[in-house]
């Protein structure tokens, strides 16, 4: 596969997001979890050496099927975690974002894991998706993974969710290894976001990659698209690989982490590192109708 980079580590630019191993709602175990650690165990054979996770995934079941997959992990295999936010007991999201809870929820993805240092820890704030929230200030924030990164405990920090404000905010004062927000053909409404990356060469990982189901997208609004279907049928590939390879398209280290708990469907993710759009297919591709996502 093709190699980018994740911060100053190489990575091939087609990952694994491990979020849908867990069972519904991100909630409690798969109902098959030997075939979720068949997923994980696939995926490396395969090649891939970037897995995002969360101890709030589950909580920890998705973290500990990665531990029981792979575990001694390849030596180039890079795992990302995010922190700033738990769940209740009924799997509702809490935020949980101050400084103290960060540095205990790292702390719950190292003793997870199985490991002493995470190679990247994602702050995800709630800017995005419920801006009335008073959340703790950044600069604090963003000074607790740092001393956990002095500790040796952390090797890169990035942020997620966030507006533009917010990542020029941790280039400048901690610097940062990738941005995590919603991104897609059909939402490019973090395109200013996208190009602040590309100014200062983070890395760029788009989360709803096919558009938000939550919103009207997701593969069948895809698969409805005129366009869409033109650049699929002339490639002979699926409405959700072109939306993949557009999104390889768009910038040299913008990273994929598709997720799935499907062997079969991790294989056509990844297929997508052969495709390649060309200016045809890209100007077809511009007149793709953006819709309202829910982030």
């Amino acid at each position: 596969m093709s190699i980018s980079s994740l911060g100053d580590k190489p990575v091939h630019r087609i990952g694994f997001g491990a979020m849908q191993l867990a069972g519904p709602g991100v909630f409690g175990p798969p109902a098959d979890p030997e075939a979720a650690r068949a997923v994980l165990r696939r995926a490396v054979e395969l090649g891939v050496d970037h897995i995002d996770t969360a101890q709030f995934y589950g909580p920890d079941v998705v973290n500990d099927l990665i531990r029981e997959a792979l575990h001694p992990y390849p030596e180039h295999l890079r795992l990302v975690t995010k922190v700033g936010a738990r769940r209740d007991e009924q799997g509702g999201w809490i935020p949980a974002g101050e400084p103290d809870q960060l540095k205990e929820q790292v702390e719950q993805n190292l003793r997870s894991l199985g490991i002493e240092r995470i190679d990247l820890v994602n702050l995800r704030r709630f800017e995005r998706d419920a801006p009335d929230l008073a959340q703790p200030a950044l600069a604090e924030q963003l000074g607790a993974l740092a001393e956990l990164r002095a500790q040796g405990k952390i090797d890169m920090i990035g942020v997620s969710n966030v507006y533009a404000d917010t990542v020029r905010t941790a280039i400048e004062t901690v610097g940062i290894g990738e941005v995590q927000n919603p991104y897609s053909i059909l939402d490019r409404s973090d395109a200013d976001v996208l190009e602040l990356c590309r100014a200062h060469q983070v890395s760029y990982v788009p989360y709803f990659p096919l558009g938000s189901a939550f919103g009207g997208g997701g593969p069948n609004h895809l698969a409805a698209d005129e366009q869409v279907r033109a650049v699929a049928a002339k490639h002979e590939i699926t409405p959700s690989q072109v939306a993949l390879a557009w999104l390889l398209a768009q910038y040299d280290r913008l990273l994929l982490i598709p997720g799935t708990s499907s062997v079969a469907h991790l294989e056509e993710n990844l297929a997508v590192d052969d495709i390649r759009l060309d200016e045809d297919d890209l100007a077809v591709l511009a007149g793709v109708e953006q819709i309202a996502v829910g982030h």
